[in-house]
């Protein structure tokens, strides 16, 4: 396949094109059509995505636990997920801490637009700052208690209830592996049809990436600049230097972090593993 057919080198020629035509059009003073004609669409591939997400993790998660047909397994292979989770995260949370003390990427946007930045995202800090009192001031098991939910219907109306997703997945795997194989088949052949039918339009919905990808990054710099070529400048210095920070923290992690994992606890050639998640991470880049 030629490589610019290739969708992860797509996403990025429409994230390199978003930026060239959002300065442009800052430049130019089409903040408006930008606005009103290109950012929308942006707007529908992250509705897309957002709509996609708790029905795939449903289903493959069911699917996933229910093929396992033994408690033993599930057990086995769900406790070393949790420790290697935990591990892996604490890991990549220190490195963030770190880079953002050492780095201080947030220092080199202008305080012009950092005025104009929190203005923009005032309610939103707000809100984030209450739900952190409100977890400092909760018991030590309510994380537990949160996992749980009351009305299956309430979680999967909201996204940001996913680990709830995770917890009723697993409850219907695990009861799906403890009931007979002529009661089960007709439930599990439903949910390997809706996994095949969400990664279907998975795929369709990935299609549209690079033009989602075109337009976020437009609206972003238009609705940044409001049509100040200089403001467009600053915009692009400051995240130029917040994404050297971002993308080195993430080196860190996949190349140090994931490379002692695999020399320590897998016998799998570290080439083989990095060749096999570069298409997913470039796109995810």
């Amino acid at each position: 396949m030629v490589w610019y057919k290739r969708l992860h080198w797509q996403i990025i020629i429409g994230l390199i094109l978003g930026l060239i035509y959002g300065t442009f059009a800052a430049s130019v003073g089409w903040q408006k059509f930008t606005t009103d004609w290109i950012a929308p669409f942006g707007a529908i591939f992250i509705n897309l995505l957002k709509l996609i997400a708790i029905p795939l993790v449903l289903a493959s998660l069911i699917c996933g636990v229910a093929s396992l047909s033994d408690l033993r397994k599930l057990s086995r292979i769900g406790g070393k997920t949790i420790l290697i989770y935990m591990i892996t995260t604490t890991i990549s949370v220190s490195i963030g801490l770190v880079l953002v003390n050492v780095l201080k990427p947030g220092h080199y946007v202008p305080q012009e637009m950092r005025d104009q930045l929190q203005s923009a995202y005032e309610k939103d800090a707000s809100s984030q700052a209450d739900l952190a009192r409100q977890a400092r001031e909760r018991g030590p098991l309510q994380p537990i208690v949160d996992i749980v939910p009351s009305n299956l219907f309430e979680s999967a109306s909201d996204n940001r209830n996913m680990l709830q997703i995770v917890f009723i997945a697993l409850l219907v795997g695990i009861a799906l592996i403890r009931l007979d194989g002529e009661q089960s088949r007709p439930l599990l052949e439903f949910f390997g049809s809706v996994n095949e039918v969400i990664i279907k339009i998975v795929d369709i919905v990935m299609m549209m990436a690079p033009l989602g990808v075109f337009a976020l990054i437009s609206g972003t710099i238009t609705s940044i600049a409001e049509d100040n070529i200089m403001q467009v400048i600053n915009l692009l210095g400051a995240l130029g230097y917040y994404c050297f920070a971002v993308i080195f923290g993430l080196i860190l992690q996949g190349y140090v972090t994931y490379s002692l994992l695999l020399k320590l606890f897998s016998p799998m050639p570290l080439g083989r593993f990095f060749k096999g998640i570069a298409p997913v991470q470039l796109v995810a880049f």
